[in-house]
């Protein structure tokens, strides 16, 4: 049955592209899962700094907050575009087959094809964006700890006594 072959050929043709958007797509995930627990350390640190009126740290940490928000938003477009790219590529395997048996079908199905591979590529233009930010975000967690560390006049918490800078 030749016809069945072909149709499971047209069917299976775009399954590497099928798993390269799901491996994209766990690595993402990861990534954003990560952005988002250091989201949520910054948000306690910057209450608590506020709860002890230490408004300098908790401006600092809004600033960071700002800039770990912008990677996040990056990494959620770049997982959209992604997801768009492997629903389209799905498609384009259903279209395949069904341009076994309707040709107008193929049309749309390369059609298709081309706007996932786009996609997918948006994608990965958004995800290589947040890479090359990422860094300048532990540069900017360094400097704000070198802020704190350097205040002339620190605030013990449980004691309420100002206490003189520690070494370093």
């Amino acid at each position: 049955m030749p016809g069945v072959e072909r149709l499971l050929q047209a069917f299976l043709s775009p399954a590497i592209f099928v798993s390269a958007a799901a491996l994209l797509l766990l690595s993402l995930n990861a990534r954003l899962m990560g952005i988002v627990a250091r989201l949520r350390q910054f948000h306690r640190e910057q209450q608590q700094a506020l709860r002890e009126s230490r408004k300098d740290e908790a401006a600092a940490l809004g600033q960071q907050i700002a800039s770990v928000e912008e990677r996040a938003e990056k990494i959620r477009r770049a997982f959209l575009c992604v997801l768009t790219s492997l629903c389209g590529t799905i498609l384009t395997c259903l279209l395949l087959g069904l341009g076994l048996y309707l040709p107008a079908a193929q049309v749309v199905a390369i059609g298709l094809f081309i706007a996932a591979v786009m996609s997918m590529l948006a994608g990965v233009l958004f995800y290589v964006s947040e890479i090359a930010v990422a860094l300048s975000s532990v540069k900017e967690e360094a400097l704000l700890l070198a802020r704190i560390q350097a205040h002339p006049l620190r605030r013990d918490a449980d004691r309420g006594e100002e206490q003189e800078p520690a070494e370093t």
